[in-house]
């Protein structure tokens, strides 16, 4: 596997011929009360390009610590997690923090759109912090709000937007930097049965028609029965992974 030397060479190089996520026997435990709580053990988990994958499991199975782990959000105790090639424990905080801005979109339960900024202001937002200029920001969160059916709202604040319209403009924020892996955190989790079900068709469009790899995490068997691949957790271990019919947004059955 190629290491973190903190250059992006190291990264293109990697993504152009590895696959976006290999997990080997990663673990993870919490101190409780002065007691040591075993959360993720000793798990394994790889992902192929293009892949839109549910990890699901009843709540405090581990699905939310998994996540944060195999993203950087947070440190694994052991094992070892590979994006496009590059060890995560081989980079320094900063560096994980830079990875993910350039390299990963996230997309939580509760949206955390800042209420003064429009919505392309919100998903313009990560660019200009990463050094992209205004105009070029601009440009690129407005294509994101177009790919989630919103352009014609790019310029309403989130409370003046329906819960839909809000979780649809996290997910342009999470598309605008094309990252390798978007994250979900339960992202229909806060949202009635109907707009949960939009907001999976937008999430299996942009996987059909632009091959993004999605891990999403749900409590929802209903949602994670959507994703082309189920993870099943529980008491912090993998005890099912498997492929399933993609239900796709007309409604028709594909693999």
């Amino acid at each position: 596997m190629s290491r973190a030397d903190g250059s992006r060479n190291t990264v293109d190089t990697a993504a152009a011929s590895l696959p976006p996520l290999v997990v080997e026997r990663v673990s993870k435990s919490y101190e409780v009360d002065g007691q040591i709580v075993p959360v993720i053990g000793d798990l394994s988990l790889s992902l192929r390009e293009g892949e839109i994958v549910s990890i699901v499991g009843p709540s405090g199975c581990g699905k939310t610590t998994l996540l944060n782990c195999l993203s950087g959000l947070d440190t694994a105790d052991g094992g070892q997690i590979d994006i496009e090639g590059v060890s995560l424990s081989e980079m320094s905080d900063h560096q994980r923090t830079d990875y993910r801005a350039r390299r990963m979109g996230f997309v939580f339960q509760f949206y955390n759109l800042l209420p003064v900024l429009s919505a392309v202001e919100n998903v313009e937002l990560p660019l200009l912090v990463s050094g992209v200029r205004l105009g070029e920001a601009r440009k690129r969160a407005l294509e994101a709000l177009a790919q989630v059916g919103l352009a014609e709202r790019a310029h309403h604040k989130p409370a003046e937007m329906s819960g839909g319209e809000r979780q649809r403009t996290t997910i342009a924020r999470a598309l605008v930097n094309r990252p390798v892996l978007v994250w979900a955190d339960e992202p229909t989790g806060d949202l009635d049965s109907d707009t949960a079900s939009e907001i999976m068709d937008v999430l299996l469009a942009l996987n059909r028609e632009q091959q993004l790899t999605f891990i999403l995490v749900t409590h929802d068997r209903g949602i994670g029965a959507r994703c082309g691949r189920i993870v099943r957790m529980r008491n912090g271990l993998v005890v099912e992974d498997q492929s399933s019919p993609v239900q796709d947004p007309q409604g028709t059955q594909g693999v």
